[in-house]
């Protein structure tokens, strides 16, 4: 079917958003793979920056990960020696996650990376329009009202 052939399906605010979100993943997912970077690792990288230490569980729920899913990416970031799991201070039946130094320069890189994809993608808004688009996608997902 042509694009034409949808106008009622193509004009809906949830399409249009959509498709803006799966060009956006495009595009940061293509600048997270050129620092060998895989996006819900990337996820999980800066979550452990910005919770450590983090148990691992507080973590999973943190980003909605299921936790086989989140060991399995935990297991490849602790292997390229990107975090380290150690026994919870606070209950030690429990692991706590942190970010290596090595961990910390590869997630500053990602996030420049990730930056300039953003950008890429809201290359056709002006500054001000970009600052606006990005209050209102915070008030319909709901993370406005997230502390």
């Amino acid at each position: 079917m042509s694009e034409v052939s949808l106008p009622a399906i193509r004009s809906l605010p949830s399409w249009l958003l959509g498709r803006a979100a799966a060009r956006g993943r495009a595009l940061v997912a293509a600048a997270l793979a050129e620092q060998d970077m895989r996006m819900w690792h990337h996820v999980v990288l800066s979550a452990v920056r910005d919770l450590a230490p983090v148990a691992q569980a507080d973590l999973g729920r943190g980003v909605g990960l299921d936790p086989k899913d989140l060991v399995g990416i935990l297991n490849d970031l602790q292997a390229a020696s990107l975090v380290v799991r150690e026994p919870d201070p606070k209950d030690r039946r429990k692991n706590a996650v942190s970010l290596t130094a090595r961990g910390a320069r590869l997630l500053t890189r990602c996030e420049k990376a990730a930056r300039a994809a953003n950008d890429e993608l809201l290359a056709p808004l002006s500054e001000a329009e970009r600052e606006q688009f990005t209050g209102m996608l915070l008030r319909i997902s709901g993370a406005a009202d997230t502390p």
